[in-house]
């Protein structure tokens, strides 16, 4: 199949999970064409089989903000005008589902089919603008298939919209590829960023409110009242300076590793003993998945579909408020038999139902499906 992608390039889940699954899809032996406005964290190298297209936003002295929905759906439409693509598939509802059905409206009969995956903000807090709704609803009637990465996001989407069929919405979760996210011998990094006597906390997102990230400052700092830890903060966004100035405010700022947007976090989460993910809103968690498969406990909100990854008292501990998410990191540290059994479970746990051999089948039956014009039932 000829398949191209419509993403983010940032290191948010969206933009994540469309970059990781253009790459096993051009490894399986799909062309397949990544459009965004830069190249994605995650494409630091090249791949055979998989082109990047950089979407060009003009400005213009009439417009007030660049139209990048109509820049996306033109390049969209050039990628298929000039390679033959089969399958647009647009990560995050808003804009991305638009422009991709433009563009198959341009391409008019014989244009490639649309398939919309929807992540999560793009639901439960972009979508939710009054102004956006009805564009919303359009991208998700007009799609030819749409995907859902939980159950808990297919049903706030169906709560919140008029999707007209609700069996079109289908939940593929997220995945991971566990041949790179695995335990391994990290001493070596390990020791660059914390001494042995030491506990090292981890927390990977690109740093919005939605992911409470002042919570995980306030966790370093409750632990360190028992012990000693420091914090490897992997990630930029809004809340960078908010967040530097709350490390000082509470005394930990030189605990915490400011590391930035990291294309390779893969080593990083494994010389870690605890991943924290104490988000407000969360539709999968992806980074807590990547976590679990380099065998690294978590400790989590338990909100969205953070449970449908993380299996509380098993791979993790989800809680409901700051000082149980304290409590429970302060438990795991201090008992390292038990940490152990956690991360190994966590490993199991992503080896068995969310490795990268297991869901990328699964959209490739989609397109398949899609291709040939049937209706795809909500799995």
């Amino acid at each position: 199949m000829n398949i191209a992608m419509i993403g983010y390039p940032t290191y948010g889940g969206s933009g994540v999970v469309a970059t990781e699954l253009a790459k096993q899809l051009a490894v399986r032996g799909h062309d397949v064409h990544f459009i965004s406005s830069e190249v994605p964290v995650r494409l630091s190298r090249f791949e055979e089989r998989l082109r990047f297209h950089p979407v060009d936003t003009p400005s213009y002295y009439l417009f007030k903000h660049p139209p990048y929905t109509l820049a996306v759906a033109s390049k969209a439409f050039e990628v298929w005008k000039n390679e033959g693509i089969d399958i647009l598939h647009a990560h995050y509802a808003v804009p991305h589902a638009i422009s991709a059905v433009l563009a198959r409206m341009m391409a008019g009969a014989g244009g490639p089919r649309v398939v919309t995956t929807l992540h999560g903000t793009d639901i439960t807090l972009v979508g939710q603008e009054p102004s956006f709704r009805p564009t919303v609803e359009l991208g998700l009637r007009c799609s030819d298939a749409v995907t859902s990465v939980s159950s808990a996001l297919r049903a706030q989407t169906l709560a919140a919209f008029d999707v007209r069929d609700p069996g079109r919405i289908r939940v593929i979760p997220n995945f991971v590829d566990t041949t790179v996210f695995r335990p391994g011998a990290a001493h070596e990094l390990r020791a660059r960023f914390a001494d042995p006597a030491e506990a090292l906390l981890i927390h990977v997102s690109n740093l919005r409110p939605v992911k409470r990230v002042d919570w995980v400052l306030r966790i370093l700092h409750g632990v360190n009242r028992t012990r000693p830890a420091r914090l490897l903060l992997v990630g930029d966004g809004p809340e960078m300076g908010r967040l530097i100035a709350l490390a000082d405010e509470l005394g930990i700022r030189e605990r915490v590793h400011f590391l930035g947007s990291q294309s390779d976090v893969a080593g990083l989460l494994a010389a870690s003993d605890v991943f924290l993910l104490p988000s407000a809103q969360e539709s999968f968690g992806l980074a807590s998945l990547e976590a679990m498969a380099a065998g690294v406990p978590v400790v989590a909100s338990r909100v969205g579909g953070i449970p449908e990854v993380v299996e509380d008292g098993t791979t993790g501990i989800l809680a409901d408020d700051l000082e149980r998410m304290i409590e429970a990191v302060q438990e795991l540290l201090a008992d390292g038999a038990r940490r152990c059994r956690m991360g190994r479970a966590a490993r199991r746990v992503a080896v068995h139902r969310f490795a990268q051999e297991l869901i990328v089948p699964m959209y490739e039956s989609l397109y398949e499906a899609t291709m040939a014009g049937e209706t795809v039932a909500a799995g």
